[in-house]
């Protein structure tokens, strides 16, 4: 004979989490600050084997690390998980100033969709 399981008769199914919405949060704002950590570093070896990062191209790169730390910060606002789709697809936008952001834009863009994906299953 088996007990009830922990969700009830039809309850909803529960994650294990204490508090499921600060870890999705937290796996969004890690992702967010590893992003603008590789696009920060990979500045200079782009500038040495790729060539001719412009000055702009640098600014572009620069800018779009700093939205990705002020998106980490923000996370607890519902809107912060669409802007960071958005941000996904500058990046990839990006990659028409080098091909080595594009290469960037697709990692993370992956990246990102598996952290909604798991937003979807733990918060339904």
């Amino acid at each position: 004979m088996t007990g009830p399981s922990p969700e009830g008769a039809g309850g909803p199914r529960r994650s294990g989490l204490r508090n499921p919405d600060k870890a999705v949060r937290g796996l969004g704002a890690g992702t967010l600050a590893l992003e603008a950590l590789v696009l920060l570093l990979a500045i200079q070896p782009i500038r040495v084997v790729g060539g001719d990062l412009s000055g702009a191209a640098i600014g572009v790169i620069v800018a779009l690390a700093v939205a990705c730390v002020v998106l980490a910060g923000m996370m607890r606002r519902g809107w912060a998980w669409h802007a960071g789709t958005v941000l996904q697809g500058l990046l990839l936008l990006s990659g028409l100033l080098h091909w080595s952001l594009f290469a960037l834009g697709v990692i993370f863009a992956l990246v990102w969709a598996y952290a909604w994906h798991v937003r979807r299953v733990i918060l339904g």
